[in-house]
């Protein structure tokens, strides 16, 4: 599969909130909820608005994972960017209809590539224990675990606890 990262702009806002919203469900199977209020069209305009803040200020890259028909496959992010310290923070997500077909893993080698263009040199990431595909697509990728936390919490009547991950360009 042919994949390629672009950075978040204000003319994705719709197909992004369409992306969102068709993967709502899934994507909380996984992570908290963003809540109800999220999906209403002024707030996602105004968190869309301070993603792109974010992403001018150089604090954070937000990109859209796309495939050769310009269609969203997911998002991959680096945030708390601090080129002091060469640091930033993963995140990231797929559509359910595309879970299983290399595009997180493809997703993030590119985004590993492009991460030393903007002073990154060390990506912290975290998930849950529960979400084995994503310690698998990290490790893949050359992400050490470098720890569990021991405070377990409830998602989705499961109990689970998050699970850390560190890379290096070293």
């Amino acid at each position: 599969m042919n994949i390629r990262l672009e950075p978040l702009k204000r003319e994705d806002t719709r197909p992004l909130y369409v992306f969102e919203a068709e993967n709502r469900e899934f994507f909380e199977t996984a992570v908290p909820s963003r809540g109800d209020d999220y999906y209403l069209d002024d707030v996602f305009l105004e968190r869309l608005g301070n993603l792109l803040e974010e992403q001018a200020a150089g604090i954070s890259r937000f990109y859209l994972i796309k495939d050769e028909g310009n269609r969203i496959l997911g998002r991959v992010n680096l945030t708390d960017i601090n080129t002091g310290t060469g640091t930033g923070e993963l995140g990231y997500r797929v559509a359910k209809m595309h879970v299983g077909k290399g595009v997180a893993s493809l997703a993030l080698s590119e985004l590993l590539k492009l991460a030393g263009d903007i002073g990154v040199r060390r990506i912290l990431a975290k998930t849950t224990t529960a979400n084995i595909a994503s310690c698998k697509v990290l490790e893949k990728n050359g992400f050490l675990h470098t720890g569990t936390d021991d405070l377990e919490f409830l998602m989705n009547n499961e109990t689970m606890r998050f699970t850390h991950y560190e890379w290096s360009d070293k």
